[in-house]
């Protein structure tokens, strides 16, 4: 490492958000320079990457038999491990070139709640897809420190962290967790609660793509004062032809009913087990919310009205854990106890 610091050959540092629906990369020093869907296409024959993120995405729900698009995490875990890996050579390659004599500082965030297992894979993955020394931290503490909450008081802070396959939520005090759930349950399976609607209702078949633009569109967590509507397109389930709907928000809440009390309940579960000093301070500087999910329409007028404490959406909350996990990359010392290192 002195040889490097003195010839200027230090190697880079590599923030990666790897969610179960979009992945995001932040290279120290420069920002955020990666933002693609979590979604790897291959042949199935040989099982050769032909198309990794936006790309990819467009093709779910339309390739030929020979090819197959697919996520490769599942509830914020590694589901397929060859996938994943080629991922984040992908990843790394595209952020640093191929050609680099000198491998990455690569930091990623995991579920709070994953097994030694899954931590092990995720490590391992990083270090096959080019990566000189890899670390993990919990993500409901990156969301935390990308929030700008301040962790290190000796107050409690609470952060629900609400991506594409896991509600994450934890209450930090004195720069670590003090107590924490992971569910799994999060915009996915809103995503799978409107289609099941949607067939159960209507007779209806649409994909995982149109259930997200409906979510996106019109979707509400609470019910609006003003109803939307959305025109969608599918396959009338009983004679298979193509067949065009109209639906309302207050559906859609009603589907995504049963999955958003899921996320609810995995709140009330932290406070119950929270201490009752730091309970206090939460109910004092209320919950913060972030990850892609949480930009919901009224999904924090949702936790407020359920919980009785202020919920309060962080500003990017998209952003909030890959520039967290940026955040603990250039201050490891600080960190260092809340990191796993392989």
């Amino acid at each position: 490492m002195d040889f490097l610091r003195i010839s200027g050959l230090l190697p880079k540092r590599i923030a990666i958000d790897l969610g179960t629906a979009n992945s995001l990369v932040f290279l120290v020093g420069q920002g955020i320079v990666l933002n693609e869907p979590t979604v790897v296409a291959i042949t199935t024959d040989d099982s050769k990457v032909v198309a990794v993120g936006h790309e990819a995405k467009e093709m779910l729900g339309r390739t030929p038999i020979n090819i197959t698009a697919s996520q490769p995490l599942k509830n914020g875990v590694i589901a397929d491990y060859v996938i994943t890996e080629a991922m984040l050579r992908y990843f790394v390659s595209k952020v640093i070139g191929s050609g680099r004599l000198i491998k990455p500082e690569v930091m990623l965030s995991v579920p709070a709640g994953v097994t030694d297992v899954e931590q092990r894979a995720v490590l391992d993955a990083a270090i096959s897809a080019g990566a000189r020394n890899a670390y993990i931290i919990p993500e409901p503490l990156a969301a935390a420190i990308g929030a700008n909450i301040p962790i290190a008081d000796a107050s409690g802070n609470m952060i629900v962290n609400i991506g594409g396959g896991t509600t994450e939520v934890a209450v930090i005090s004195l720069g670590g967790i003090v107590e924490m759930n992971s569910a799994r349950v999060a915009g996915n399976r809103l995503d799978e609660a409107i289609m099941s609607y949607v067939r159960r209702k209507y007779n209806l078949i649409i994909g995982e793509r149109t259930a997200e633009r409906i979510k996106i569109e019109i979707g509400s967590a609470v019910p609006l004062e003003e109803e939307l509507f959305i025109e969608i397109n599918g396959r009338e389930s009983i004679t298979g032809m193509p067949q065009t709907i109209q639906i309302s928000s207050r559906e859609v809440t009603e589907a995504m009913r049963a999955p958003l009390q899921d996320m609810v309940n995995a709140v009330k579960r932290v406070l119950e087990m929270t201490p009752p000093e730091l309970a206090s301070d939460v109910i004092d500087r209320g919950m913060v919310l972030s990850g892609g999910t949480s930009q919901l329409r009224g999904i924090d007028k949702l936790f407020t009205q359920t919980t009785g404490i202020p919920a309060h959406r962080a500003d990017e909350p998209l952003l909030c854990v890959v520039k967290g996990i940026a955040t603990a990359l250039e201050n490891m010392e600080v960190f260092k106890k809340n990191l796993t290192k392989r």
